[in-house]
C-alpha cells in the first residue's frame, strides 16, 4: 500500500509518506482497525490526520479519495493539522446502498467534524468538494468554520442559454448517460482516461498504479448515484451569499472545466481571493504542487 506524500520528478524525491495505520504490524489473526468517524445514518467514513495545529480537511472529487492529495500532505502537514477524508462511496469509506446526494455528503462532513471535535477548520474541496462544501454552508452556515478553499469547480455543470461553462463531458442530460453507459461498460478504461485527463505531469508506474487502485474502490453504483444527483446543481444563486473568508484555486490548463466556470466562483463569493494555475490540469494540486502548497498555507496563515 502507498501513503501520503509526492512520488516523481520534484525537489521532494521519489518517496511516498506512508500513514502510519499502513505500517503496523498486527499480531497473526488480529484484523486491521482503521480511523472512521460514524455519521448520523451509520455509515464509516474513514480518514487520516498528519501533523498538528489547525485543522485543515481536504476533500477529494467524483470517482477518487484522499489519497489523490499524496503529493501535498507532507508539506502542508509541517504546518496544519491535515485531515483528508474519503467521501461515502470512495476509497476506505463504507459503500451504503444510499445516501449519494450532495447534501448528504455534507451531513457527512458535519458529522466529521463533531466527533473529531474540530473548530476553526480550513475547508478545502476539490470539484465535487467544492459543492459538498456549498451545501455544508447552506444547512449549517459557518459553524466550525474559519475558511474555505475551492479548487477548480464550475458553480454549473449543464450549458444553458444563459451559462457556457459547463462540464466538457457531462454538459446536459443526454451526456451524462452517455458517461454513465462509459462507467458500467468499461470501468477501467473509464479510470484510465480519467487519469489521463485530469493529470498533465509524468506519473511513475508506481503512482499511476496506487491512483487507479484507489479509482476501483469507488462501485460503479455509487459513481452514477452521485454524479447523477451533482451534476444537475446549479450554485449560482447561492455563490454571493457565503460570508466566510475564501480562496479559489483556478486551473487554465483544465480539459474538464472551461477556466471561466472556476474563476466565476472566484468573481461571485464576496471578497474572494482567486489565484490561477497556469500549467494545470484539473488536479492543480498535482500539476503544481509546490505552488499549491505555498498558495494554501499562505492563506491559512492570514486566518491564523
Amino acid at each position: 500500500m502507498f501513503g501520503s506524500i509526492y512520488q516523481g520528478k520534484s525537489s521532494f524525491g521519489t518517496v511516498f509518506y506512508e500513514h502510519p495505520h499502513y505500517l503496523k504490524k498486527l499480531p497473526e489473526g488480529e484484523e486491521l482497525v482503521m480511523p472512521t468517524v460514524q455519521t448520523n445514518d451509520g455509515t464509516n467514513i474513514y480518514y487520516e490526520k498528519h501533523g498538528e495545529g489547525r485543522p485543515l480537511v481536504m476533500i477529494h472529487g467524483w470517482g477518487f479519495s484522499g489519497r489523490f492529495f499524496h503529493r501535498n500532505i507532507k508539506c502542508l502537514a509541517e504546518h496544519a493539522r491535515v485531515i483528508t477524508i474519503d467521501l461515502r462511496g470512495h476509497g476506505n469509506s463504507d459503500k451504503p446502498d444510499h445516501g449519494y446526494h450532495v447534501p448528504r455528503l455534507a451531513r457527512d462532513l458535519y458529522d466529521i467534524f463533531v466527533q473529531l471535535n474540530l473548530q476553526d477548520v480550513t475547508v478545502l474541496g476539490w470539484s465535487l468538494g467544492c459543492p459538498v462544501i456549498w451545501s455544508y454552508l447552506e444547512l449549517f452556515g459557518n459553524e466550525r468554520l474559519r475558511q474555505a478553499i475551492f479548487v477548480q469547480q464550475t458553480p454549473k455543470q449543464y450549458y444553458n442559454f444563459d451559462w457556457k461553462y459547463a462540464h466538457a463531458s457531462c454538459y446536459d442530460d443526454a451526456s451524462f448517460q452517455y458517461m454513465k453507459a462509459q462507467v458500467q461498460l468499461d470501468t477501467a478504461h473509464f479510470d484510465q482516461n480519467q487519469i489521463n485527463t485530469i493529470i498533465s505531469t509524468d506519473l511513475s508506474k508506481e503512482e499511476r498504479n496506487m491512483l487507479l487502485t484507489e479509482m476501483a474502490k469507488t462501485p460503479t453504483f455509487a459513481r452514477v448515484a452521485i454524479m447523477a444527483d451533482h451534476t444537475r446543481y446549479d450554485w449560482r444563486d447561492f455563490l454571493p451569499h457565503i460570508n466566510l473568508p475564501s480562496l479559489v484555486l483556478v486551473a487554465q490548463k483544465d480539459s474538464v472545466f472551461d477556466w471561466r466556470g472556476p474563476a466565476w466562483v472566484g468573481e461571485h463569493i464576496p471578497n474572494a481571493k482567486t489565484v490561477f494555475f497556469e500549467n494545470s490540469s484539473h488536479a492543480l494540486f498535482m500539476d503544481e504542487v509546490e505552488k499549491f502548497n505555498e498558495t494554501v498555507l499562505r492563506f491559512m496563515s492570514e486566518g491564523n
